[in-house]
């Protein structure tokens, strides 16, 4: 059970890395249910000048 999780949040971490070399403006969420990432959102935001 343990390894599962381990390998849950090496997975989330990978995936958050990528997101944030994309992201400039915005923000990401990790949604968590019983000790495991379920979901990865990412917000970008526009910033107009």
């Amino acid at each position: 059970m343990v390894d599962k999780r381990a390998e849950n949040v090496n997975l989330a971490l990978e995936n958050v890395r990528q997101m944030l070399n994309t992201v400039n403006h915005g923000s990401i969420t990790l949604i968590v249910q019983n000790a495991y990432v379920v979901q990865i959102e990412k917000k970008e935001k526009i910033r107009l000048r």
